[in-house]
């Protein structure tokens, strides 16, 4: 298949693309492709995170786990939805946290590409999914991809503010040199376990103090 990759990306991570594993991993999406399912997002948003947030401009990082499963909700960003999509629950409380720390009026949509484009990389532990079947394609060779991309992000650049909701993301995130750059941990924003912590976090506040203290701008989180 032929990769649309922001080039900054496609120069950190174009071997991954020749790698076995990869190539097993499209090779598996293709077959059940063939066999009549569904996969979201569309092939042409699968990287949609790394095209909006170029290596360079990446100030933070939200991992999420895989896209939605239902029709329509998945775009290629974490917590993310198309603007005329219902907003999912978690992105409710990633709303209400918002408003909490920051003052900032909730949306009246989930679409996070304004945040994409402002250094918010919004980047799925897996990149893909079949509809109605959350974690389908879990375990076939995304997880090693996005680990190549936070390894890339973690010894090559400095100062990135990675948030880390929920244990999932925390386990991703365990590899990040914290001398090099803060890592925020708190609960998954699911209405399951929002109020264990992750409401009251203050992680968009602290994000950005960070980043000032070290000259940046900080990132405007209003939608």
């Amino acid at each position: 298949m032929t990769i649309d990759l922001d080039a900054s990306w496609h120069a950190a991570l174009g071997q991954q693309f020749q790698l076995e594993y990869f190539q097993n991993l499209i090779k598996f999406i293709d077959r059940r492709l063939a066999e009549g399912v569904r996969v979201f997002p569309p092939r042409d948003e699968w990287f949609a995170a790394l095209n909006s947030t170029p290596t360079e401009n990446v100030k933070a990082v939200i991992i999420g786990q895989d896209p939605y499963h239902g029709f329509g909700q998945a775009h290629g960003l974490s917590f993310s939805v198309p603007r005329a999509t219902r907003i999912p629950p978690s992105l409710r409380n990633i709303y209400k946290e918002l408003r909490s720390d920051l003052g900032i009026d909730i949306p009246q949509h989930g679409c996070l590409q304004a945040w994409a484009e402002r250094g918010v990389l919004l980047l799925n532990s897996v990149l893909t999914v079949e509809e109605g079947a959350a974690g389908s394609h879990q375990g076939k060779g995304w997880e090693l991809f996005t680990d190549a991309i936070i390894e890339h992000l973690n010894n090559e650049r400095e100062g990135v503010v990675f948030l880390l909701w929920g244990s999932h993301a925390q386990k991703k995130g365990a590899v990040i040199n914290r001398q090099r750059h803060l890592v925020l941990e708190a609960p998954h924003p699911s209405p399951l376990s929002a109020h264990r912590g992750f409401l009251g976090c203050g992680h968009f506040s602290k994000a950005n103090v960070y980043l000032e203290a070290r000259g940046e701008t900080p990132v405007n989180w209003r939608l």
